[in-house]
C-alpha cells in the first residue's frame, strides 16, 4: 500500500436529515443546517502544500527541521579507554555529507520535512562491506512499503529495497505496523478551520475592512430605479477609498447598514490565536517557538525553551538515532553508534557556553585542550592543558588535609645564628 496520504474522503457520508432521528447528532454542522434549508459549508481542502500556506503550520515545520538539522551528529566506537570518534569515509557520511549532491544540514533538514509534513522520512544506505558510502533520500510519496513474511521491502524508483538498508522514521505508525499517520492528516481539522479563517480574512479586508453593506430606504418606484440608487451608493464608497475621504453621500432617506460581523465582533482575533495554540498541541512544541507571546513571561518562555529540549528535540533525535544504529550497524553494531550532541542547542547563548566549560574543566570533566576543542580552537602547547584539573580544596571524604610543615625560624643577622639579646 502507498506511503502517501489522501485527506478527502471520496464519497459524503450520508445521513437522514431528521432531526427526530436520534443516530443524527446535533453537532453535525452540515446535516444540521441543512434540515432548516441552509446549504452545507464546504471547508477548504487539505494538502502538505495547502497546510504549509498556514502561517503556524509553516513555522512549526520549518522550525522543527531546522532545529533537528542543526545537531551536532557523529559516529563512535566503544574503547577500553572510552568513546572515540569514528574516521574514515563512514565518519563523513554520517557527519559531513551524506552523499555527492547533500552536505549534512541539507540532508537531514529535507529528511525531517517528511515527517514533519507527509509522517515519514526515509533514506537509502549504499555501502560497500561495513563501510557507509553514501545516504541517499527517498520521497515517501513515491516509495510503497510491503511485508513479506516477516520481512519489510521498500519498493523505489522500480528497485526493491530491504529495511536493513533504509533508515525509516516515521510521526505515527498505523496499527499494521506498515503505513503511518502524519501530524498533517491528524490535525486536519485545525487546519481545515485555520485555511478558512485565512480566506475569510483575506476577502474581508480585500473590500477596504467594510463587510456586505445593505442599502436601506423608499424603493424607487420608477423603472430601474433600485438598480441606480445602488450604482450611485456603489460609485461614491469607490470614490471616497480612491481619496481617502471619510464622508460620502448618499441618496435621501437612505442609509446603509453592515451585513455580516466584523474580526473584533466575531472574535476572529482570538479565533486566529486560539488556532496556533491548536497546531502547537498536535507538533507537542511550546507556543512560544511559534511565536505566540500572548501569554509568554521572561520565566515560563525559558521554562519553554527547557521543555522543547526535554520533551520533543530530544525524543527525536533519540527516534533516529535508534533506527540509525540498528540499520547501519546492525544488531550487534560493534561498539560502534551515531549520537547527537544536544549541546549544540546553546551554541546562540555564549554565556551560558562559556560558564559551562569552565565548570567541567574546574570539577576534571574536560582538560582545557578538550575545552579549546569544543570551540575549534587549537590545542594550546603547554603539556598542562592535557592534563585534568581540580580545586585544591577538593579531597576524599574522611581523609584530614596534610598539614604544612612548621617553616624554620629566621635569624636577624641573617647568618644562621640566634639573635643576641
Amino acid at each position: 500500500m502507498k506511503i502517501g496520504i489522501e485527506f478527502s474522503r471520496g464519497a459524503s457520508e450520508a445521513r437522514s436529515a431528521s432531526i427526530e432521528n436520534p443516530t443524527v447528532p446535533v453537532s453535525q454542522s452540515t446535516e444540521f443546517m441543512a434540515f432548516f434549508g441552509l446549504s452545507s459549508v464546504k471547508l477548504p481542502h487539505v494538502s502538505v502544500a495547502s497546510a504549509l500556506t498556514v502561517p503556524a503550520v509553516l513555522s512549526a515545520v520549518a522550525f522543527l527541521s531546522r532545529t533537528m538539522a542543526t545537531l551536532p551528529l557523529h559516529a563512535y566506537r566503544d574503547t577500553d579507554k572510552g568513546a572515540v570518534r569514528l574516521t574514515g569515509k563512514t565518519a563523513v557520511t554520517i557527519h559531513d555529507a551524506p552523499n555527492d549532491l547533500m552536505g549534512s544540514f541539507k540532508f537531514r533538514q529535507w529528511f525531517w520535512q517528511q515527517v514533519f509534513t507527509g509522517g515519514r522520512g526515509l533514506a537509502w544506505i549504499e555501502r560497500n562491506g561495513s563501510v557507509i558510502e553514501a545516504l541517499w533520500p527517498m520521497d515517501p510519496r513515491k516509495t510503497t512499503v510491503k511485508r513479506v513474511g516477516f520481512d519489510l521491502v521498500y519498493h523505489f524508483d522500480g528497485k526493491t529495497y530491504p529495511a536493513a538498508d533504509v533508515i525509516d522514521v516515521p510521526f505515527m505508525l498505523n496499527e499494521d505496523q506498515i503505513t503511518h499517520r502524519g501530524p498533517i492528516m491528524l490535525a486536519a481539522k485545525a487546519i481545515q478551520l485555520a485555511l478558512a479563517m485565512n480566506d475569510y480574512g483575506s476577502n474581508f479586508f480585500a473590500g477596504g475592512g467594510v463587510p456586505p453593506l445593505a442599502l436601506e430606504g423608499p424603493v424607487p418606484s420608477a423603472k430601474g430605479g433600485l438598480e441606480r440608487a445602488m450604482a450611485d451608493v456603489s460609485r461614491v464608497i469607490d470614490a471616497a477609498k480612491r481619496t481617502d475621504k471619510p464622508i460620502f453621500p448618499l441618496p435621501p432617506n437612505h442609509k446603509l447598514s453592515p451585513v455580516g460581523f466584523d474580526p473584533a465582533k466575531g472574535q476572529m482575533v482570538e479565533a486566529r490565536l486560539f488556532q496556533i495554540q491548536e497546531i502547537a498541541r498536535a507538533y507537542q512544541m511550546p507556543p512560544a517557538f511559534l511565536q505566540d507571546l500572548s501569554k509568554g513571561t521572561f520565566s515560563n518562555v525559558e521554562q519553554q525553551d527547557l521543555h522543547l529540549v526535554k520533551h520533543l528535540i530530544g525524543q527525536w533525535a533519540k527516534a533516529f538515532e535508534d533506527e540509525a544504529n540498528l540499520k547501519l550497524f546492525g544488531r550487534g553494531r560493534s561498539g560502534r553508534y551515531v549520537e547527537h550532541n544536544l549541546d549544540g542547542l546553546q551554541r546562540g547563548d555564549f554565556k551560558s557556553r562559556i560558564e559551562g566549560i569552565a565548570r567541567a574543566i574546574q570539577t576534571a570533566q574536560i582538560t582545557p585542550n578538550e575545552a579549546r576543542a569544543l570551540e575549534n580552537r587549537p590545542k594550546h602547547g603547554n603539556p598542562d592543558a592535557d592534563e585534568l584539573l581540580v580545586q585544591g580544596a577538593t579531597i576524599v571524604l574522611g581523609k584530614q588535609p596534610l598539614k604544612p610543615a612548621p617553616a624554620e625560624p629566621k635569624t636577624e643577622n641573617g647568618d644562621g645564628n640566634e639573635p643576641q639579646a
